[in-house]
């Protein structure tokens, strides 16, 4: 049968996830705003 039966340990999983998703929203809005700021630079040289 399956590795999983049961619940062992919920919250330390939930913690531990939600901790990998903090994380990578962060990473994710770090890019979003470097790639917005070079994108306003390469405007302004154009215009």
């Amino acid at each position: 049968m399956g590795a999983k039966t049961g619940k062992s340990e919920p919250s330390k999983t939930a913690a531990s996830r939600d901790e990998r998703l903090k994380a990578a929203l962060k990473a994710n809005l770090q890019r979003r705003k470097a790639q917005a700021k070079a994108r306003t630079a390469t405007e302004n040289k154009k215009g």
